[in-house]
């Protein structure tokens, strides 16, 4: 060591060692309890007590935006380029570690260090005062880091420096953008609320500057839609952002179908082409990377958003409209759907697509929006092979509204049913000329080849998580929904929400409830996955909020006091969820692999890892080139993506990893005949299966090999957790 690294070890030694005792140890132990943690997340809930209650609510909104810029903008990014490995990685015997070891190449800068510092400068363009308090709090969390063995000194000092500099910028860049922005496009709330930083005259009302009347409506409704749309595009930044910093690997789906990207057809073993087009686009914008191959998730879902945002205004007021745009984003399938790239977000833009501009057409009998329909049912289908699914859903409608029947005898509906079947034309003539796999696949999965038998479990399963992913108070609100408009309907009862919007509202039922109803009649045949349900999630929840919307007019506000508090309860949840290593942070402790929600995306890295040095040290011993064979899709495609040699030979004639071979076709890799290694006579592999418990090898495997011999069981481990298991096997001198 020399220069500055030998000082800031001395200094890292001193605190670390030399000034400890036991008082201290108990210390700085309880700041970084459990306890302490929630002590944190109680007192910033309280501080609009503290402030007061405007100007309280205000400072809760800006510290958490400002936490979550500085994470995800800063403070993670920095992290992971500096990668500098902690102390006890560097000095392990030279460190007296005092806590659990966690991520051991992101010690610079020191997170902990850097939230207070940002807590204490929020807090301080707040109420001067409170730095008396926490400027010694955040002074005593920098100093507890190296003292505990996890942090260098000079981790802590740029932890200090950037969390005060976030903590003073982002909030005084937000002022000064609302002092541009909020008195031109927001006046009447900018009336209200002049500053975003408390100001000496801040709390007086300027409403001289709007006049009062109709337009003053008009004007609030138009500044509800601006602000939907300022939160669209955030939130879109937001999710590039948490993209790019890599915080989720990739699913097993989407590096499996990321290869399918480099194999571009006109369908594939159990998809039509329109996940391949996402990822291939992606990927051509922003590169092989996670960013680059969930792009068209955030980019659709923010498209999807300035839709939904117009549409919801039409039939009920800006407000209602911006307050859906909150309830997408806490309805947890929905969300996941924005971020992960698989058939699901794609499927559900086009069926909404085709939602809004289909009822364009039946209202205004549009050969335009007539054509747009069909375009949305033909991209819907080369997402998923969902177009039945939509024509079940158009006859329900014009089998329960009468009056739309004479669409019928109009050539509008029977040109967008022709460019839907069109759009099937090139899945089906590659499904022809391959034998029909998809069908194949179909009925095995949809468990159609064995004989039917009744089992209740699928049903229960089905109806406790189906709620979950909706949102359980958005799920009580379109049942209840669903109960009030049919029964006012058919009573043909005095009810604001059916004589206004009758026949919307139906037109909305009729698009979500054909789905849902028939997969939840199929669990009494076979397991249900619960994202198949995902296309019918926004048609229910648009009929829901317009529904209720309409009832709140007529004073009853029950469905939308459900959804206000579906948004309070479970949107910080899904913010945490994004990045469960927050939970350690605040409480001092990891959550146990087996309750981690991400533990299907995390992992992978480290699992590539450890099977390419395997394969490195059997082509070393043995002298002959190994490449890797996988017992499942979605590990190939992990391992091709993950594993930096493996993914350079994607799309060659010969690729490293390969899935395991079959007698018929289980996966797309049977297409192609690079994935099929009978012509590597006289190479080694390494084959990796995932399982908790050793097994023996599979009898094709060793039929195909002189010998296959168990390399053992290893851990993959993330954080000190571990995620996944794996056996290993050498293969010797394939036949």
């Amino acid at each position: 060591m020399h220069g500055w690294h030998a000082i800031d070890f001395d200094l890292f030694r001193l605190v670390n060692q030399t000034m400890s005792s036991s008082v201290l140890d108990g210390l700085f132990l309880a700041l970084v309890s459990k306890a302490f943690g929630w002590f944190m997340v109680g007192l910033v809930g309280l501080m609009p007590l503290f402030f007061g209650g405007r100007i309280g609510r205000r400072f809760v909104f800006t510290l958490l935006l400002t936490l979550a810029v500085g994470e995800v903008t800063v403070l993670g990014p920095l992290k992971n380029y500096f990668a500098r490995p902690r102390p006890y990685v560097t000095h392990p015997a030279e460190t007296r570690l005092l806590v659990g070891r966690g991520s051991e190449y992101q010690s610079l800068p020191s997170s902990h260090a850097a939230n207070f510092a940002c807590i204490a400068a929020v807090a301080f363009l707040f109420r001067r005062r409170s730095l008396g308090v926490l400027g010694p709090l955040a002074l005593l969390v920098g100093y507890s880091r190296p003292y505990l063995g996890v942090h260098y000194p000079s981790d802590v000092l740029a932890g200090w420096l950037l969390g005060a500099g976030i903590g003073l910028g982002v909030p005084l860049v937000a002022d000064y953008s609302w002092q541009r922005a909020g008195r031109r496009w927001f006046p009447l709330w900018w009336a209200r609320f002049p500053h975003l930083v408390p100001r000496n005259e801040d709390g007086l009302p300027a409403t001289d500057a709007i006049t009062p009347g109709s337009a003053v409506s008009t004007l609030g409704d138009l500044q509800w839609l601006r602000a939907g749309s300022v939160l669209v595009v955030f939130i879109l930044g937001i999710r590039l952002l948490y993209l790019h910093a890599g915080i989720l690997e990739l699913s097993e789906d989407e590096a499996y179908q990321w290869l399918w990207s480099k194999h571009m057809a006109w369908s594939y073993y159990s998809k039509p082409p329109g996940i391949a087009v996402a990822q291939w686009l992606g990927t051509h914008l922003f590169g092989d990377s996670e960013l680059g191959v969930r792009f068209c998730s955030p980019f659709l879902a923010s498209i999807l958003g300035l839709v939904l945002l117009r549409f919801v205004a039409r039939f009920t007021s800006g407000r209602t409209a911006f307050f859906f745009l909150l309830i997408v984003l806490a309805s947890p399938l929905l969300t996941v759907g924005s971020i992960l790239i698989t058939i699901d977000p794609l499927l559900v833009f086009f069926w909404t697509l085709s939602l809004v501009f289909g009822w364009r057409a039946l209202t205004e009998n549009s050969m335009r929006h007539w054509v747009f329909t069909g375009l949305c049912w033909g991209a819907t289908f080369q997402c998923k092979f969902a177009s039945p699914f939509l024509w079940a859903s158009w006859a329900l409608f014009f089998a329960v509204h009468p009056p739309s029947r004479n669409r019928l005898k109009a050539p509008g509906l029977w040109i967008a049913f022709g460019i839907s079947l069109v759009a099937m034309i090139p899945v089906l003539l590659w499904n022809y000329a391959h034998g029909w796999p998809t069908a194949q696949h179909l009925v095995e999965r949809g468990g159609l080849s064995t004989p039917w038998k009744f089992k209740p479990d699928f049903l229960f399963d089905f109806l406790l998580v189906v709620p979950l992913l909706i949102n359980p108070l958005f799920f009580v609100a379109i049942l209840l929904a669903t109960r009030g408009f049919w029964r006012a309907s058919a009573g043909d009862e005095a009810d604001g929400a059916v004589t206004v919007h009758r026949p919307l509202l139906r037109y909305l039922f009729c698009l979500g409830s054909p789905v849902f109803l028939f997969y939840l009649g199929y669990t009494l045949r076979a397991r249900v996955q619960p994202n198949w349900i995902a296309a019918s999630v926004i048609p229910l929840l648009l009929f829901a909020v317009i529904y209720w919307h309409r009832q709140a007019e007529a004073g009853n506000r029950l469905g939308m006091r459900l959804f206000r508090w579906g948004v309070v309860v479970v949107l910080p949840l899904l913010v945490v969820l994004h990045e469960t290593n927050l939970v350690r942070r605040i409480t001092g402790k990891p959550l146990p692999a087996k309750a981690e929600p991400l533990k299907r995306v995390r992992g992978y890295r480290e699992m590539a890892q450890v099977v390419g040095y395997q394969r490195q040290l059997l082509e070393r011993q043995l002298g002959k080139p190994t490449f890797i064979i996988a017992d499942h899709y979605g590990r190939t495609g992990l391992l091709s993506f993950y594993l930096p040699e493996a993914k350079e030979t994607v799309g060659t004639p010969q690729p490293m990893v390969v899935v395991e071979s079959s007698e018929k076709p289980e996966n797309q890799f049977w297409f192609w005949p690079e994935y099929r290694y009978e012509s590597r006579q006289g190479m080694n592999a390494i084959y990796v299966i995932g399982t908790g418990s050793e097994q023996p090898p599979p009898e094709r495997l060793v039929r195909e090999f002189q010998e296959v011999r168990s390399l053992g069981m290893f851990n993959v481990e993330y954080r000190g957790r571990t995620f996944h298991q794996l056996q290993i096997f050498a293969c010797v001198d394939k036949r």
